[in-house]
């Protein structure tokens, strides 16, 4: 039998699958996450932890754009953002079309842009 613990019955430890997921909390981490899939997740965030890649990252969000265009809007040099969409490519986080003599870039999916905006997000909140 269950014993009265403040008034309410306790039939022992919720198991955590079973645990309801709090609003505003992230999910828990697959428990089986294997040590390669924990290694790739760690690569894929160092792929985004230099801010011209974030920036980048918040670029794209809002609509697929050219080296140019992000150039312009960024205010740095075409080499280096080459360079760091590169980066991105590699990681899996952006895609590029070619259309004529431009390459036209996007992400791959939002999951990446809302890691992204909720970082810029949380720093935000505590300045």
């Amino acid at each position: 039998m269950a014993t009265a613990t403040s008034g309410a019955l306790s039939a022992g430890p919720i198991p955590p699958e079973a645990e309801p997921h709090s609003p505003g909390r992230p999910a828990a981490a697959p428990l089986g996450a294997s040590a390669g899939i924990l290694a790739d997740a760690g690569d894929l965030l160092r792929a985004l932890a230099a801010p011209v890649r974030i920036a980048i990252v918040l670029q794209l969000q809002e609509s697929d754009r050219c080296v140019h265009e992000l150039v312009d809007a960024l205010e740095v040099a075409q080499p280096l953002i080459s360079q760091h969409l590169r980066v991105l490519k590699t990681a899996g986080v952006v895609e590029g079309e070619r259309r004529g003599r431009e390459v036209v870039y996007r992400l791959v999916d939002d999951h990446l842009a809302h890691i992204v905006v909720d970082a810029v997000a949380h720093v935000q909140e505590g300045k």
